[in-house]
């Protein structure tokens, strides 16, 4: 598996799963490239790799965001445990389209149930991670992080 080819797969991929998921325009800044501990403050969902391909996604972002994206998405304001669950099924929803555009680029991946992670937390024991910060018109910003285990 060529690192370079993976590594360029996936931000194509991030951007292509983002785009099809989230119903309003996505303007992504300039990729990074992060090999110290990434620190989320609000909430995201931790999302599993697992096959050819093995990591993490983590979809970082304020609750006040997600929930105006679950207004975006479903016409209503989503908050306490029903917040929750559409963050985990939003991340669900990223993950598998970014699952299938790397398998079409014939590397096996497949992903792990999400997991939603509240308050202050910091994700170690990373090699590497390619994050993509993202502003949802009129919604607000999000963070992507795929950290690849080699």
């Amino acid at each position: 598996m060529n690192t370079s080819k993976v590594i360029s797969n996936l931000l194509n991929g991030m951007v292509h799963s983002i785009s099809k998921v989230v119903p309003v325009s996505i303007q992504h800044s300039n990729p990074s490239v992060l090999t110290v501990p990434y620190k989320q403050d609000q909430i995201a969902v931790l999302i599993g790799m697992t096959g050819e391909l093995k990591g993490n996604i983590l979809i970082d972002g304020d609750k006040q965001h997600f929930s105006s994206l679950g207004e975006s998405m479903y016409g209503m304001y989503l908050e306490d445990d029903m917040l929750i669950s559409f963050i985990g099924e939003v991340g669900n929803m990223i993950a598998g389209n970014l699952t299938t555009y790397i398998s079409s680029e014939g590397v096996e991946m497949d992903i792990t149930p999400p997991s939603v992670m509240t308050g202050e937390t910091t994700m170690h024991n990373f090699k590497q991670a390619i994050h993509l910060p993202f502003e949802a018109a009129g919604i607000g910003h999000f963070s992507i992080l795929v950290s690849i285990q080699q």
